[in-house]
């Protein structure tokens, strides 16, 4: 079975075809700058890249874009358009319709419509990739995975805010996280290193990136996450304040003659590692200044491990343990001075880092944890679009 997974962007559209038997990419890419002048970057793994200047005025061009490179002499991998049994979209929020992935149909539409007020910014150009894919691919099964879902299994004392319930009954305030995909993906993969029984673990998992988040992970279910009714929550990112007193939102709209967006705009576009070290929101970058001596990309990088080891802290004693600690994405795959700072004084909880392990991981899942560590200290990439490609086919089949 191949499966074709798409994130539809404002003016882009990400893709992978995946082997589902072998589990492997056949052809990945990105079609950029929809509706403008267009280009199309096309990867057929080990063989080829191809770079294709392509006019695409909508999303339905740029899919048809990328059929015509699957069967493409040159850039095909496929025979025929039936060779993809299905397509696997990622879809930001389900709001608390969706615990699950689920196949597409009119209803799942209109409830992925009615979550756009929640995520306006995101959903709009799912809903657009999806409706591309069936023009363009009539009578293919399509599968919706939200970000949101692997969070719906978080407790009301964890995603209820101490506010008016009522603003909860009528207008669904609440503590949703993001994410879930690479967190339900590297907690399962942890779950299989650990061994064991998967019901009984207890995982943190830290997706560190210019968006970050912290999940806690039990008896593989997500209990609590730091992202909440807005991705802006939790620890500071690359761009993203991350929490902070509510109060100041008034208080900069005041000092500052600011609208209430323009004080939003200013906490998710000029704050986090960028705010705070005025040097860039790339820890690459920051860390090459405080190298250099820049005493705010110092403070920047210490601000995040703490907001971080915090995060793993409360988690901890909402878990009541923890068995593994979990990196991933960007810096947390990559990132050996950042894990440092942020697992390497965590013997008090069990877990104890390997500082040579740490510095030169290796590729692939690694164990960066001492042998006698009793908790394990994991490096897992995550594979979000594998798990979509997983879902998907896992509907496909349950509903053949």
């Amino acid at each position: 079975m191949n499966v074709l997974v798409v994130n539809a962007g404002s003016s882009s559209l990400k893709y992978q075809l995946f082997d589902m038997e072998k589990r492997e990419v056949m052809a990945r890419g990105v079609c950029e700058r929809i509706g403008l002048d267009g280009k199309i970057k096309h990867v057929i793994p080990s063989r080829r890249e191809f770079v294709v200047e392509k006019t695409m005025d909508d999303h339905a061009d740029a899919v048809q874009a990328v059929i015509d490179l699957l069967l493409g002499e040159e850039t095909g991998v496929l025979r025929s358009l039936g060779d993809i049994a299905a397509v696997g979209h990622r879809v930001v929020h389900g709001g608390e319709t969706f615990a699950g992935s689920v196949c597409i149909n009119d209803d799942v539409l209109t409830a992925v419509e009615d979550c756009v007020h929640l995520a306006p910014l995101h959903n709009p150009p799912s809903l657009v990739g999806i409706r591309a894919c069936a023009r363009v691919m009539d009578g293919v099964k399509q599968v919706a995975v939200f970000d949101t879902a692997f969070h719906q299994t978080m407790p009301p004392v964890a995603y209820i805010y101490a506010l008016p319930y009522d603003y909860y009954e009528r207008l669904h305030v609440r503590r949703y996280g993001f994410h879930g995909t690479s967190h339900r993906y590297v907690s399962e993969r942890a779950a299989k290193i650990l061994g064991g029984d998967p019901k009984k673990l207890k995982i943190i998992t830290c997706h560190l990136g210019n968006g970050s988040s912290i999940a806690a992970v039990k008896g593989g279910q997500s209990v609590d996450t730091s992202m909440g009714f807005t991705p802006l929550e939790g620890v500071p990112m690359g761009t993203r304040s991350g929490t902070v007193d509510p109060a100041i939102l008034s208080f900069l709209a005041k000092e500052e003659n600011l609208s209430l967006s323009d004080v939003t705009d200013v906490l998710n576009q000029n704050s986090g590692m960028l705010g705070i070290s005025g040097v860039s929101s790339d820890f690459r970058d920051l860390e090459d200044a405080t190298a250099n001596g820049n005493e705010r990309a110092e403070l920047a990088l210490s601000m995040f491990a703490y907001a971080v080891k915090k995060h793993v802290g409360m988690y901890a004693a909402v878990l009541n343990g923890v068995d593994a600690l979990v990196f991933t994405a960007g810096v947390g795959e990559n990132n050996a001075g950042m894990r440092r700072r942020i697992a390497g004084e965590l013997t008090y909880m069990g877990l104890e880092m390997d500082e040579v392990k740490n510095s030169d991981p290796g590729p692939g899942e690694q164990d960066i944890s001492t042998a006698g560590s009793r908790g394990r200290i994991l490096l897992i990439p995550t594979n979000e679009e594998l798990l979509i490609a997983l879902d998907t086919a896992e509907i496909v089949r349950k509903n053949a």
